[in-house]
């Protein structure tokens, strides 16, 4: 017999705190490193990154890259550090991008 969910009565919302309790301290290693990378005499790149970090949001992916390293038995370093901002530095840029495609006045 397979898994039987029953779509009656209350329902928990799925969460990553637990997720991202496990990767806290590295992910706040990551924000640093994304706003020391984003220091720049050109007054819209601090600010992209003020922006950037100031969001918020799930950081799902540097939250799923860190602890891919943690799993992974990674423990050589801060290299996943880096990886994970760059991955969130990916990301930005192809939401950026795609304002630039679409016209947009303002970031959504």
């Amino acid at each position: 017999m397979g898994v039987v969910v029953s779509l009656d009565g209350e329902r928990n919302k799925p969460s990553l705190d637990g997720l991202t309790n496990l990767v806290a301290d590295d992910l706040r290693d990551v924000n640093e490193l994304i706003i020391r990378y984003m220091d720049s005499p050109v007054v819209l790149i601090p600010q992209l990154a003020s922006h950037l970090i100031a969001a918020g949001g799930k950081r799902l992916r540097p939250v799923l890259t860190l602890a891919s390293a943690k799993m992974c038995g990674y423990a050589d370093g801060n290299r996943h550090i880096a990886l994970a901002a760059c991955v969130e530095f990916i990301h930005t840029a192809t939401l950026l991008h795609d304002d630039v495609v679409d016209e947009s006045g303002l970031r959504r």
